[in-house]
């Protein structure tokens, strides 16, 4: 048998589910060219702490944590990026933590696992008790709402004053957690201004998908390794596009990816915000020079890796190879039951939107 006829004929088989892994050669290698992490540059060319070993020991300690939740997140963070923020949070050990967006208060228990003792901003437009009356919900004794008639947008919020009052004077200390489906550029020049460094997004949409500007459409370049598109349909990427779109339920085709005029960058080369109502049509220009801004300001840029392979978590919604390998890839069942994720429902993976971790840069005196 042929190299080209052994690809073509690859597959592995875990649980219920076979994985083709390649058709055939010639996909193989245009695939690899197009499925590819975005790998934006920092300004300082620098990347996180932790190892894929201290995610793996995450995991083991996070899962039992998080079988005890109060509530079953549907429609909100999946285990991927719950374990996320728990593990950011975990080894920065900020302060103080803010989060924009709170909804039933799931992401606040989150990081109260994560920081017992520590205190919690939360800005949200309702008070999760108000979910009380339909089903679960969270309310941390700990937090400060500002929320119904207190509610006051991130980027409105005198910070220093708040935290002046709540002892805190080094915003190198905090993280902020946005999970409010607002234009990621705009929450990062305020972050920027307001003078914080440690930032989680958790819904970082790729380019094509999603109801707002993300850091990983901003980052998707052409002089980034694994960036830019073509709008030709009859191109690699069209095909491949295509013959994944089977596989995956948000992966999208060329006919998705590319608006007027073949404007791909954003969401069909519209900039979106606040949960889609607001579109603004972009150049390329704009959308390049927005990616050279992010750049300048930030020293780390990390996209959290899925937990598991697909062979292994059986999800179907977001297209591994448009994101980073997973911390537990396919074939290691062995590990992935050591861990305690068989235990957990198929349905808890399908969540996964390159939750990513930013650290800005200090300010140059």
């Amino acid at each position: 048998m042929s190299m080209k006829e052994k690809l073509a004929a690859a597959t592995h088989e875990v649980g219920e589910i076979v994985v083709v892994i390649v058709e055939n050669a010639e996909d193989s290698e245009a695939e690899a060219d197009i499925n590819k992490e975005i790998n934006p540059r920092s300004k300082h060319g620098k990347t996180v702490e932790w190892t894929s070993k201290d995610l793996i020991s995450g995991l083991e300690e996070f899962v039992p944590i998080y079988e005890t939740r109060p509530i079953k997140n549907m429609y909100g963070m999946g285990f991927d990026h719950n374990f996320g923020l728990w593990f950011i949070a975990r080894w920065i050990k900020p302060d103080i933590m803010i989060e924009s967006g709170v909804f039933k208060g799931h992401s606040t228990w989150v990081l109260r696992q994560a920081m017992p003792d520590m205190p919690i901003i939360s800005l949200t437009l309702r008070y999760p008790e108000k979910y009380l009356k339909k089903g679960p919900a969270y309310v941390d004794e700990n937090c400060s709402y500002f929320a119904g008639k207190d509610f006051v947008d991130f980027g409105s919020v005198n910070w220093e004053k708040v935290l002046k009052v709540r002892g805190i004077s080094d915003f190198s200390r905090v993280l902020v957690f946005f999970d409010d489906h607002q234009n990621e550029l705009k929450r990062l020049k305020q972050a920027l201004k307001a003078g914080f460094r440690h930032l989680v997004f958790e819904d970082n949409y790729d380019t094509g998908t999603g109801d707002h500007y993300s850091l990983r459409q901003i980052c998707d370049q052409f002089y980034i390794r694994g960036g830019g598109h073509s709008c030709f349909r009859d191109s690699d990427e069209g095909r491949i596009r295509l013959k994944r779109k089977k596989f995956w339920e948000k992966a999208v085709d060329i006919n998705e990816l590319c608006g007027p005029h073949e404007a791909w960058w954003g969401v069909r080369g519209e900039m979106l915000d606040n949960f889609n109502y607001n579109k603004t049509v972009i150049s390329y220009g704009e959308h390049f020079q927005n990616s050279r801004f992010v750049e300048s300001i930030l020293d780390v840029y990390w996209e959290l890796p899925p937990t598991a392979g697909p062979s292994l978590t059986h999800q179907t919604r977001y297209d591994p190879g448009r994101a980073p390998p997973p911390i537990v890839e396919d074939g290691r069942y062995r590990l992935f039951q050591q861990l305690g994720l068989d235990r957990l429902e198929r349905s808890v993976f399908n969540g996964y939107t390159q939750m990513v971790y930013l650290l800005i840069s200090k300010p140059e005196s």
